[in-house]
């Protein structure tokens, strides 16, 4: 775990660069994460991404995978990928300030 400063909020970071507590994100540590990601600004369509992520994990501890994500969230597979490149569940999760999703690399 790493100490950071992130929309100037001191925040832990775990080796991979998620949120240690998801209760110290913020919209502004969203925009800092996936501006450091490769995404310069996050659309409507992101935070739709995003949202659905935090909702899903605060309300059922597990932050869904790549398949639920596509077929719950309102957005295509298709689609995610070109939002999330690097990798829709693992990257919208790391935004959205919430544990790795089981089953990503």
């Amino acid at each position: 775990m790493t100490g950071a400063t992130l929309a100037g909020v001191p925040v832990e970071l775990d080796a991979e660069g998620f949120l240690v507590d998801p209760s110290a994100w913020t919209e502004e540590v969203a925009e800092e994460l996936a501006r450091e990601s490769g995404i310069p600004e996050l659309t409507p369509r992101h935070w739709q991404i995003v949202n659905y992520m935090r909702t899903t994990y605060l309300e059922t501890g597990q932050a869904p995978s790549i398949r639920s994500l596509g077929k719950q969230s309102g957005v295509p597979i298709k689609e995610l990928y070109e939002l999330f490149p690097k990798g829709p569940a693992k990257l919208a999760a790391r935004i959205g300030g919430i544990p790795k999703p089981r089953g990503c690399i």
